[in-house]
């Protein structure tokens, strides 16, 4: 399944700078999880525009039943991996459980994501006391996406994956969440698993390029787990993802219809998101 990197298309890469820019012009973000070096290929030749090493690795390659257990040593491995599979396509790795649980800690695991693994940007779930570590990072020239919503690190709090900022009083702290990480210096956010209008809302009324999962087709731009868009992951496939390898021949093909459809707006259709 490996294919070159010097097969895909020649782009300019992709910027923290440049996402900020597609918002500002209307442009879709195309956003898509890997975790080794040939699916990274794949998507640097269909023009994804952001490779997102997640910590869903632990459940999508590891086979645990949660994100919990993944190792900031496993997250650089696979950062590393992705990294040599790309070129133009901006790669952002998850800071994983524990691993910003303070300011010094995130600054020497961020470091190490970047340092080691080559990440252009870190994700981190959370706002609240979790801003003091984003504007660290920021302030020290490490580009931070903030991860809201659906965290999957916080999945005992919230009694399992369950939607996110239902009701007046969780929308409205949701909106006030994404303001204050972006305030905090986040160069971009995921919305996980969010009704559709306060997606839109929030989008509308932060300044930085917000990515959804599960959260509307009004976001930015769209994420989904590449193991999920491909049909691969065993069991009931999440309600916000699509199998787009049925009924076409390729990885390679998938990969290319889902960048196509979320930059025409096709995807995520009504059956893929929540109210």
């Amino acid at each position: 399944m490996y294919v070159e990197k010097t097969s895909a298309p020649a782009r300019k890469p992709v910027t923290v700078p440049g996402l900020k820019a597609m918002k500002a012009e209307g442009r879709k973000i195309v956003m898509l999880t890997a975790y080794d070096a040939s699916f990274a290929a794949h998507i640097e030749m269909a023009g994804v525009d952001v490779a997102l090493v997640g910590d869903s690795l632990g459940m999508v390659v590891q086979g645990r039943s949660s994100t919990l257990p993944v190792t900031v040593d496993e997250m650089v491995y696979h950062t590393a991996a992705v990294a040599r599979g790309l070129s133009s396509t901006l790669l952002v790795a998850d800071l994983p459980f524990m691993s910003d649980r303070d300011v010094p800690t995130a600054m020497a695991s961020a470091t190490r994501l970047v340092a080691e693994g080559g990440a252009a940007m870190v994700k981190i779930e959370g706002a609240g006391r979790i801003c003091e570590v984003i504007a660290a990072l920021v302030e020290r020239d490490i580009p931070v996406c903030s991860h809201l919503g659906l965290t999957p690190q916080s999945v005992n709090r919230f009694g399992g994956y369950k939607v996110q900022g239902k009701g007046e009083e969780a929308a409205a702290k949701l909106l006030a969440d994404a303001k204050a990480v972006a305030e905090a210096g986040a160069g971009m956010i995921v919305l996980e698993c969010v009704p559709s209008a306060v997606a839109a809302k929030i989008t509308a009324e932060v300044d930085v390029p917000v990515i959804g999962i599960g959260a509307g087709i009004d976001c930015d731009g769209q994420v989904l787990v590449v193991y999920d868009m491909l049909g691969l992951t065993p069991g009931k496939r999440p309600k916000f993802s699509k199998d787009f390898l049925l009924g076409r021949d390729s990885i390679q093909g998938a990969i290319a219809a889902y960048a196509g459809d979320v930059r025409e707006s096709r995807f995520p259709g009504p059956e893929h998101s929540f109210s």
